[in-house]
């Protein structure tokens, strides 16, 4: 699995998987922190539709954190105040850029974590779609 799948999959599933798998690292590795969780400000760069030109938004709340694991770095990055989070990713990260062996397994944790996130968002647009209105019927 791709990084950028991995991390969105851990970004928007259950916040106790992440925990999982970053405690099985921490039981079997030292884990040492880079950087602390800390917060930051980035800039949200937008292209407009009409001209195709880039401008910024406005700037979003992140918390990142840095760790080392097997002699390599994890970096964690998610949007808000999310101190836990940040270190959990960081240290799944690394597992993952160490090639440590516990990551073969997370796979079919992580294809499960899509699955129950694809159907609580098709559960939530059915949801809304119940409250959406057709104008058309109305023009009599």
């Amino acid at each position: 699995m791709i990084r950028k799948r991995r991390t969105k999959t851990l970004i928007e599933g259950s916040a106790k998987v992440s925990a999982k798998l970053a405690q099985e690292i921490v039981k079997a590795y030292d884990v040492k922190t880079i950087e602390e969780s800390n917060n930051s400000l980035v800039m949200v760069k937008v292209r407009e539709s009409a001209q195709k030109s880039l401008f910024y938004l406005g700037e979003v709340l992140i918390t990142e954190c840095k760790v080392m694991v097997a002699e390599s770095l994890g970096i964690g990055i998610v949007k808000g105040y999310e101190p836990t989070l940040a270190y959990n990713l960081a240290i799944i990260d690394a597992a993952y850029n160490a090639g440590l062996p516990e990551t073969k397994e997370w796979t079919d944790v992580l294809l499960l974590e899509e699955v129950l996130i694809k159907e609580k968002y098709e559960a939530l647009k059915k949801k809304v779609l119940k409250t959406k209105v057709n104008f058309d019927t109305m023009d009599v």
